[in-house]
């Protein structure tokens, strides 16, 4: 029989977040510190909204934009808190999560050849969504020592003549670095001399601990070159509602509007009613949750110290990014011990590029109980390869 399937597709790897997890699954007592998601329930304000929505039959398609609701409150909060300016009606686009936003944006800009550059370590997707829109994936390895920032000179040495977009996925996951604003007014002007386009993740924009988040499409000249990527899954605590947004030149977001309404139609109607009232009225929801975080954060640094391992120590998201390079064991070899000596879950930092070699990623999306028994057993796996190295 001819092979049904595509070489393209074929050719991608799958994500090496699930190993770790489904071995996990089938073991008993496992804390599992690998998970992106938080442990929140999403605020009861919004999940009524979502209820009320459902009794009163509003269970039909939107706009394929989405809500206009929606899309104006969208606007309304891109404004205050990152000072920028998007039509609602022509320049918004309403996604099932963020990561159709960056599947979309890909596709509607991309021709076969073009090259994107992608820092790494970097979230899972990119490079995949990269290879199924005929792009080129260009890697820039980010370093320890400068805190897993992009410089201008990393981005400089992989422009070529083919090269059409950046994505710049800050705060990050999985290293939980920042980008000050010092730092994209110099990538700008990279981006700016070198005529590119960025695609800018912003979802974790909320998860910020030290100074405001910054974006990229606030700088001078770059709004018209900027794609903005968010959503609700991490600030909102609404990773099951599946929704997100992408605001750009309203000439891109038509034709991202184009692929999104024959491949998808519209993002869940009653997830649209939550994230309105989320809007609205989800700030000190989102600051508590920040404020929790926050905590975690503080505590696992601490708790690295004691035990010493050594971590940079980030300001964003809710991950922490340990080197284990001390150790002389792959991130791979280190994280299948730890799993089954300790019952401790963690994700290689391999998972999220060859660049990841030698480092772990540590969620703290979870309860400070949960991090105490794992850290616990994570010190004694820790204490014993420290002791077999002194043999």
């Amino acid at each position: 029989m001819r092979n049904p399937l595509s070489k393209k597709v074929m050719s991608i790897e799958p994500s090496g977040i699930r190993k770790f997890f489904d071995i996990a699954n089938e073991m008993e007592d496992v804390v599992s510190l690998g998970v992106g998601e938080p442990d929140f329930d999403t605020p009861w304000h919004v999940r009524d909204e979502g209820i009320y929505s459902l009794e009163k039959g509003r269970t039909f398609y939107t706009s394929n934009s989405g809500l206009k609701e929606l899309r104006i409150e969208i606007s309304k909060y891109l404004k205050r808190r990152c000072n920028l300016d998007y039509d609602p009606i022509k320049e918004t686009l309403v996604t099932v999560g963020g990561s159709e936003g960056i599947d979309i944006a890909l596709r509607a800009m991309l021709d076969p050849g073009d090259e994107v550059l992608i820092p790494q370590p970097c979230y899972v997707s990119y490079l995949p969504c990269v290879v199924l829109a005929d792009g080129v994936p260009v890697t820039i390895e980010l370093k320890e020592e400068n805190e897993f920032r992009l410089t201008k000179e990393e981005l400089l040495e992989k422009i070529t003549d083919k090269t059409k977009m950046l994505i710049l996925p800050f705060p990050n996951n999985p290293t939980g670095a920042v980008m000050r604003r010092e730092d994209l007014e110099a990538i700008a002007e990279v981006v700016i001399e070198h005529d590119l386009y960025v695609l800018s993740d912003e979802i974790y924009s909320e998860l910020t601990y030290e100074g405001d988040h910054v974006s990229i499409a606030s700088l001078p000249g770059m709004w018209e070159r900027t794609l903005t990527i968010n959503g609700f899954s991490k600030s909102y605590a609404m990773t099951g509602w599946r929704l997100g947004y992408i605001c750009g030149p309203r000439e891109i977001v038509s034709q991202m509007t184009k692929i999104h309404q024959f491949a998808i139609m519209c993002a869940p109607t009653t997830s649209q009613y939550a994230a309105v009232e989320a809007m609205r009225n989800g700030d000190e929801d989102v600051r508590m949750m920040r404020e929790a975080y926050n905590q975690r954060r503080r505590y696992l640094m601490h708790a690295f110290k004691e035990m010493g391992l050594k971590c940079f120590e980030p300001f964003g998201a809710f991950y922490v990014f340990p080197s284990i390079k001390e150790f002389g064991l792959s991130s791979d070899e280190f994280a299948m011990r730890l799993l089954e000596e300790e019952h401790v879950a963690v994700v290689p930092g391999t998972a999220f590029g060859e660049c990841g070699e030698g480092f772990l990623r540590i969620s703290y999306a979870y309860s400070i109980d949960d991090l105490k028994v794992a850290l616990e057993r994570m010190g004694r796996f820790i204490k014993r390869l420290k002791a077999q190295q002194e043999k």
